[in-house]
């Protein structure tokens, strides 16, 4: 882990500290005096102010319990004697009511902290865990409080966990904390307000260090790709795929670091357009054309701001400006004078253009298939990309990516979930079947099958017969990988 890395660390478990003890501080004072009470506002004051300061360095806190230890955004807390009384007591708290994460957003206000405290000190002591949970959950509904949330403990993984498990948990956690950190770098250029470097390297480290220790379940979560949250998933998105071509291609970690910053901030012009122009469900006319044609030189200057007080690789934005400049130089902005485009350019470029083509856009109802789209990459030198990078790309999500629905020769329908172990084998991949030979569906998250391996008899027992849709079948891809 790097030093920049421990340090953040640190100020995360020192923060989280500070917020159990204002929380187990305020529930006490609840239960002691009347709501009026100076003691109980005061109370409610710190818990408020810590969260707020902790949302604004990390965007989302996520408190988990794991068997006795505490979590805070994945970073385990340390027990002292000084906090022992807040750890204990929180716990035991959480532990009574079956919760084992609880989600704070940026954005939570002072009503809400004291509506859930309030709500939590009021259920029924004769109830089990699962039973306070639910009446927990249906109280906060009913409450409308929308940033508090919280879930089960068995969503949490705990020592016994599979290892399997515990990688898709942790891919989970680093995807969501990605989309998390680049909807509120879009939604603070959008207010005036530039983001800090800071909280976005560490999103990036995770993901990097997600995409080394398990390339495939974090690229499998790629296939979430949500409608509403475009802007955010595609950022996260191009990040995952440049960062596992760069892998590919031999980087070391701190050039991976930079890449996958470079990608998670190459559309970060867009922040500066008129939502109603990126939103438009119809063609685009001349003049909102190169409107939007512009957001790559307004990604150049707002990086080029953020550069002034923060440390921002360069070729972050160079990435910004080129990534729709193609390598023939034909796309735009057009360049004043010959040039080539750099590699974290064109690895960007290839990523960008294939989440985008795979998407549904507000203007693209059905996307096209993953196996479409890479084909045309390859065959189609007018788009543009590096032919090389368009081959790696293909190396790494096999001629049927992840994602994909296929039609079986047993007359099965399955989802892509990884490429074939056997680099001899491209055409037969890892696949969850999802509807069986008769028609029947098999509920999320399938049955995992090898198409690589024979059977006995040294003959395969399914073959991949055509790519469809899953939509045709009534299928969200997404609820198989997660």
């Amino acid at each position: 882990m790097s030093e920049i890395a421990v340090r953040d660390d640190a100020v995360i478990r020192q923060s989280g500290r500070a917020l159990l003890v204002s929380i187990h501080g305020a529930q006490r004072a609840l239960k002691l005096y009347p709501m009026e009470n100076v003691a109980v506002q005061r109370a409610l004051d710190e818990m408020l102010g810590t969260a707020v300061s902790l949302c604004r360095l990390e965007g989302v806190i996520e408190i988990g319990l794991a068997g006795d230890f505490i979590f805070i955004n994945q970073t385990r807390l340390r027990l002292g004697l000084d906090n022992f009384a807040a750890f204990s007591g929180f716990v035991s708290l959480m532990k009574s009511c079956g919760v084992g994460l609880l989600r704070i957003e940026d954005g939570i206000t002072r009503s809400e902290c004291q509506t859930f405290l309030s709500i939590l000190g009021g259920l029924p002591t004769d109830l089990d865990p699962e039973e306070r949970l639910e009446l927990l959950q249906q109280r906060m509904q009913q409450a409308d409080i929308v940033r508090l949330a919280v879930a089960p403990a068995g969503e949490i993984s705990g020592d016994a966990a599979a290892e399997g498990d515990e990688g898709l948990e942790r891919a989970k956690r680093t995807y969501a904390h990605g989309v998390a950190v680049a909807r509120d770098v879009v939604h603070g250029v959008r207010m005036g307000r530039m983001p800090s470097t800071r909280r976005l390297k560490r999103a990036i480290q995770t993901i990097v260090d997600q995409v080394m220790e398990n390339e495939l379940s974090i690229t499998g979560l790629t296939t979430l790709r949500e409608y509403d949250e475009y802007t955010f998933t595609h950022s996260v998105n191009v990040c995952i795929f440049a960062v596992a071509l760069g892998k590919r291609l031999g980087f070391d970690r701190l050039q991976l670091y930079d890449l996958g910053l470079a990608a998670l901030l190459h559309d970060i012009g867009k922040a500066r357009l008129d939502q109603a122009l990126l939103n438009k469900n119809s063609a685009l006319d001349e003049h909102e054309w190169r409107t939007m044609q512009s957001h790559p030189w307004m990604g150049t200057l707002t990086l080029f701001k953020m550069r002034e007080g923060e440390e921002l690789p360069y070729r972050a934005i160079l990435a910004a400006h080129e990534h729709h400049m193609k390598v023939d130089l034909s796309g735009y902005p057009r360049p004043v004078r010959p040039r080539r485009l750099g590699i974290f350019t064109r690895l960007i470029s290839v990523a960008d253009g294939y989440d985008a083509a795979t998407t549904r856009r507000v203007y693209q109802n059905v996307p096209w298939e993953a196996d479409a789209v890479l084909r045309d990459m390859w065959f189609n030198p007018g788009r543009g990309y590096d032919p090389t990078l368009v081959k790696a790309l293909i190396n790494l999500l096999g001629i049927y990516p992840v994602g994909t629905c296929v039609i079986l020769d047993t007359f099965e329908v399955a989802i892509v979930a990884g490429p074939s172990p056997d680099p001899e084998q491209l055409d037969r991949p890892l696949v969850r079947l999802v509807v069986d030979g008769s028609g029947a569906r098999i509920a999320p998250p399938g049955e995992l099958v090898d198409l690589s391996i024979p059977a006995a008899d040294g003959a395969f027992r399914r073959t991949i017969v055509k790519v469809t849709s899953a939509e045709r079948y009534g299928l969200v891809v997404g609820d198989y990988f997660i």
